[in-house]
């Protein structure tokens, strides 16, 4: 199977989103702090051409998921999105004049490398383009049943680590569903055209999950600090939309040996991410701690 262009696709997107956060941060931070108490503060920041390009780049990166998900499998499309906050974090230290440590260098060399060696170990394949409604029905009332559960575990649960973590989570969830749903409505674009992708449920399904995510992770992001939600958000992600590419199109991982090497490249990617959401730049870039200066002490 051709791979390079859903990854040339997905590194797009992951890219994207990385440089729209920074911009977006970027515009925020130009807004003084008293204004942000406002109702004009949109007003405001669309009057911002940095802020305007930062939206600008959203749209490129649903682009350029949409167009990576309908090409490749989700089992290799979705894990590259785990680069969007090293991606975030080396943009910000031009454009923020932010600065990383010689260890925070280091926990992006360890998210590139544990993804590269967890993919080469993996080395999946198949790439079924429509799954049948008894694939999707289980699937879709687990994703529903697992949204829920974390939810309610998170308003139980006072402000902290905690409740983050399961806001993030179920973030999580929300971005595989909202993929996998996605994968299926563009093979129906590509093969049928518009009125078709009008017309099935999956296009109102990913714009469904797709909605709930963004007000998942707001919530995710309000709730605690980065370094418990960004870790179940990223990893989150990438762990549930390989299930659904297992389950739900019939892509399948290398086994046998392989396995242990799977497993030490996703301990890599994890012990990265966490180490990069405790940096003060990854901090500042998602508005924690306001008064933090987005550079970071060696």
């Amino acid at each position: 199977m051709d791979l390079l262009v859903p990854v040339l696709f997905a590194l797009g997107a992951a890219l994207s989103n990385a440089l729209a956060t920074v911009l977006q941060r970027k515009a925020a931070l130009s807004v003084p702090r008293s204004d942000s108490l406002r109702a004009g503060l949109m007003l405001d920041l669309l009057r911002r051409p940095v802020w305007l390009a930062g939206m600008a780049t959203v749209i490129a990166a649903a682009v350029c998921q949409a167009v990576a998900l309908a090409t490749g499998p989700m089992t290799v499309v979705q894990p590259l999105f785990v680069l969007e906050l090293p991606l975030a974090l080396v943009i910000a230290t031009v454009l923020l004049h932010g600065r990383l440590s010689p260890s925070g260098w280091g926990a992006v060399g360890a998210v590139v490398t544990g993804l590269a060696v967890a993919l080469f170990a993996a080395s999946p394949e198949g790439n079924r383009t429509h799954a049948p409604m008894d694939r999707w029905i289980p699937v879709l009332a687990v994703c529903a049943a697992v949204l829920a559960g974390l939810v309610l575990a998170a308003l139980r649960r006072p402000e902290g680590r905690g409740r983050a973590a399961c806001f993030g989570l179920a973030t999580a969830v929300a971005y595989a569903a909202t993929a996998a749903l996605m994968k299926t409505s563009m093979h129906t674009l590509d093969d049928e055209g518009v009125t078709a992708f009008l017309g099935t449920w999956q296009t109102y399904g990913f714009a469904l999950f797709g909605a709930c995510a963004l007000f998942l992770l707001s919530n995710a992001m309000q709730a605690g600090p980065l370094v418990a939600s960004q870790p179940a958000i990223t990893l989150g992600d990438a762990g549930v939309s390989l299930a659904l590419g297992i389950t739900l199109c019939a892509e399948h991982l290398r086994g046998g040996w392989w396995v242990p090497l799977q497993l030490l490249g996703a301990a890599v990617i994890a012990a990265g991410v966490l180490a990069l959401s405790r940096l003060p730049l990854a901090r500042a870039l998602t508005g924690e701690g306001r008064r933090a200066a987005p550079a970071e002490a060696p």
